[in-house]
């Protein structure tokens, strides 16, 4: 595995932090059958530390990103969080985009259980159809919080497709379709 690992906010990477997270990564290195890349960014707040991993793969991108007053607290949650998104998408990613050049073995087969991957994927618990409005911003901004979402799909005034989502600090979010 190839780490890259950034400080942010005044933030040091010891040798240990980078040893600490070498280890942990190990466990998810192992799941793979290529050579994968680790970015890791932490970043120092008041409140405590946030540890970011990201984990660019063929077609697809794994993202943990944990906040924690204890900086190896949150590289254990981060960790757990990642093996948690592989467990849950490991078979459906080899089934669905099994088509797409390196990602069809992108896994070692010993690490997958059909079976035990078939009782963890869930279907969708509810579905929805909806018309999508032509809205503006505020009046999205006011549908998301009348209906008490932290996400709001709408078409813009120049009928674009978009996605307004609540973000953790508190802000607003608006991801366009092209």
């Amino acid at each position: 595995m190839r780490l890259d690992i950034r400080g942010k906010g005044g933030f040091v990477i010891t040798d240990a932090i980078y040893n600490y997270l070498e280890k942990k990564l190990k466990k998810i290195d192992k799941v793979f059958q290529h050579e994968i890349e680790a970015y890791v960014v932490c970043k120092v707040y008041r409140e405590g530390t946030k540890v970011e991993i990201t984990i660019p793969i063929k077609f697809i991108t794994m993202r943990a990103e944990v906040q924690d007053r204890d900086l190896y607290a949150a590289i254990d949650r981060a960790i757990d969080k990642l093996e948690a998104q592989i467990r849950k998408n490991k078979h459906r990613m080899n089934r669905s985009l099994q088509e797409k050049v390196g990602l069809k073995n992108a896994f070692h087969n010993e690490y997958l259980n059909l079976e035990e991957l078939e009782k963890e994927l869930t279907s969708p618990v509810k579905k929805k159809k909806i018309k999508l409005e032509i809205l503006s911003l505020e009046e999205a901004i006011t549908q998301m919080e009348l209906i008490g979402h932290d996400f709001f799909v709408f078409k813009n005034e120049d009928k674009i497709t978009s996605l307004l989502y609540l973000r953790e600090d508190g802000k607003y979010g608006l991801i366009e379709t092209e």
